[in-house]
């Protein structure tokens, strides 16, 4: 199945300046509907007001951390099925690991550029 590049896509990230860049690899890529949450709680409701079709979230943040937002996510029956791919800048295989068993879509580990984003928005989308 193609990417649907119409539909709104989430961007979780503490850090404003991952956000831009985040933002900016997604609409080379070719998507225009980009929002972004600064948090994991700020996230859910956003989530909870708007249908995304693909969330991608930071693993590192506080309050709520990009995995905790996936469990929450992943809890939720109106969100379960949400396509999530988790960025983060560690690639320890235990995040990986735990990530995989709450429920991720896929996982990216920083630096990125934007041919390595397509192909996991490909990957998540592929089945």
């Amino acid at each position: 199945m193609a990417v649907d590049l119409s539909m709104p896509v989430l961007v979780v990230d503490d850090y404003n300046t991952m956000i831009r860049i985040i933002r900016n690899l997604l609409k080379q890529i070719g998507f225009q509907d980009i929002d972004d949450a600064a948090d994991g709680s700020a996230a859910l409701g956003k989530m909870r007001d708007k249908r995304y079709g693909l969330v991608i979230s930071d693993w590192n943040m506080e309050p709520m951390t990009g995995y905790e937002l996936l469990k929450e996510v992943r809890g939720d029956p109106g969100l379960a099925k949400t396509p999530f791919i988790m960025v983060t800048a560690e690639s320890k295989t235990e995040n990986v690991i735990a990530a995989k068993k709450a429920g991720v879509n896929n996982y990216i580990v920083k630096p990125f550029n934007a041919q390595t984003l397509q192909s996991k928005i490909e990957a998540v989308f592929a089945d």
